[in-house]
C-alpha cells in the first residue's frame, strides 16, 4: 500500500467569532438551537486563530497527506497554504467572506472560484471547498431546531439539531444533522442531498485540550456508501487570538507566500 503523510495547519471549518477564554457550557434547559450551533462555531475559532493540522486521505488501495499552515479572522477570512510535499508546496486558498481564490505557483496562477466549483473536492481530500468556505451559513441561511437532548454515559448532555436551508439560501444540501456535546464540541455533522438522502457524515474521533479549550481534536469527513474513501485530520497546533497582519488576508499575500 502507498502511503503518504499530510500536514495541515489550518482550521478546516471557517466560521467563529467568539473569544473562549474559559471553556463554557450550553446551559441546562437550553432550547435556543441557534445559540448551541453559534456556539460550535465560536469554539473552533477566536477572533484569530493559527492551527496545525495532520490530514490522511485514505483510499481502499492508496494514502496520501500533505502539510499546511493557516491562518483565520473572525469569521470572513482565512488562509492555508501547503507547505509539504514538494510537489504542493506553496498552493494556497484564500477566502474573504464569501469569495474564494486558490492560487498555484508553478502556474503562477490565481482562480477565483464560481458557486458552481464550490462542491468540488479540495485538494482531492472527501473535504469540498464548499466545506471550507461555509463560515456561519449555518446561522444565516438555515432554519435550525433543537430535536433532542439526552445524557450520555460521559456526564455530558448531547444536543441534536435539525439544519433546514431556507428556499433562497445559496446551498447544495437539502438538510443537516448535527450532534453537539454540552461543551459545544461538535461530535459528528450529516449532510443530506436534496431528496433528503444522507451522502456524507464528519464524526470527530478524539476531543482534547488545544489553545485553551477542548475541542475535536481528529475527525473524519467519508461518504456513507463509501465507508472506506475518508479523509482524516488530526490536530496538533491550536492557538486562539494571535496576532496577524491584516494584510494577510489579501490577494498579493496569496501569491506572495504572505505569512502571519
Amino acid at each position: 500500500m502507498f502511503k503518504v503523510i499530510v500536514r495541515v495547519c489550518v482550521l478546516f471549518t471557517f466560521t467563529g467569532t467568539g473569544v473562549f477564554a474559559e471553556q463554557s457550557t450550553i446551559p441546562h434547559g437550553t432550547t435556543d438551537a441557534h445559540q448551541i450551533v453559534a456556539g460550535a462555531v465560536d469554539l473552533m475559532r477566536g477572533e484569530t486563530s493559527y492551527t496545525e493540522m495532520s490530514m490522511l486521505v485514505h483510499r481502499p488501495d492508496w494514502q496520501r497527506s500533505s502539510s499546511l499552515v493557516g491562518w483565520t479572522r473572525g469569521r470572513q477570512d482565512a488562509l492555508i497554504r501547503f507547505t509539504a510535499p514538494a510537489k504542493d508546496a506553496g498552493n494556497a486558498t484564500l477566502k474573504q467572506g464569501e469569495k474564494m481564490w486558490t492560487y498555484t505557483p508553478k502556474l503562477n496562477r490565481t482562480i477565483r472560484l464560481p458557486f458552481s466549483l464550490m462542491s468540488q473536492s479540495w485538494a482531492g481530500s472527501d473535504f469540498s471547498y464548499n466545506d471550507l468556505s461555509r463560515t456561519d451559513k449555518l446561522l444565516h441561511d438555515y432554519d435550525l431546531t433543537l430535536d433532542q437532548v439526552v445524557d450520555s454515559e460521559g456526564g455530558h448532555r448531547i444536543y441534536f439539531i435539525t439544519a433546514v436551508p431556507h428556499e433562497d439560501a445559496p446551498v447544495v444540501w437539502g438538510k443537516e444533522e448535527m450532534i453537539i456535546r454540552d461543551d459545544f464540541v461538535l461530535m459528528s455533522q450529516t449532510y443530506f442531498d436534496q431528496a433528503l438522502e444522507p451522502l456524507k457524515k464528519m464524526e470527530t474521533l478524539e476531543i482534547r485540550e488545544m489553545g485553551g479549550r477542548m475541542i475535536a481534536s481528529k475527525m473524519r469527513m467519508a461518504k456513507l456508501d463509501e465507508p472506506d474513501n475518508y479523509t482524516e485530520i488530526s490536530y496538533d497546533v491550536a492557538d486562539f487570538g494571535v496576532q496577524v497582519d491584516d494584510q494577510l488576508f489579501t490577494l498579493f499575500a496569496l501569491k506572495s507566500g504572505g505569512r502571519g
